[in-house]
């Protein structure tokens, strides 16, 4: 479950939502974003880490705001057919 900063929406379960206010987990994001949990755990620990911004509370417990996750997503779009 998403920490939550805000109150809990209705939401579709066939179609989650990145919320702006809200933390994930590695697992929850990892589904959000259809990747495995392990390729967001190499893509952190590479050197120099790679993906989404996260947050490290404190030794295993990882957190990345839904904000972070849209600019790095954003950051990651390919438009074909507009020049370089």
């Amino acid at each position: 479950m998403p920490h939550r900063t805000t109150p809990p929406r209705p939401a579709n379960e066939d179609q989650p939502a990145i919320d702006a206010d809200e933390w994930y987990t590695t697992n929850e994001l990892a589904r959000l974003v259809k990747v495995d949990a392990s390729t967001l755990r190499r893509w952190r620990t590479h050197s120099p880490p790679q993906g989404p911004p996260f947050v490290r509370l404190c030794g295993r417990v990882i957190l990345y705001g839904a904000a972070d996750v849209r600019q790095w997503m954003a950051s990651r779009r390919v438009c074909p057919g507009q020049g370089a």
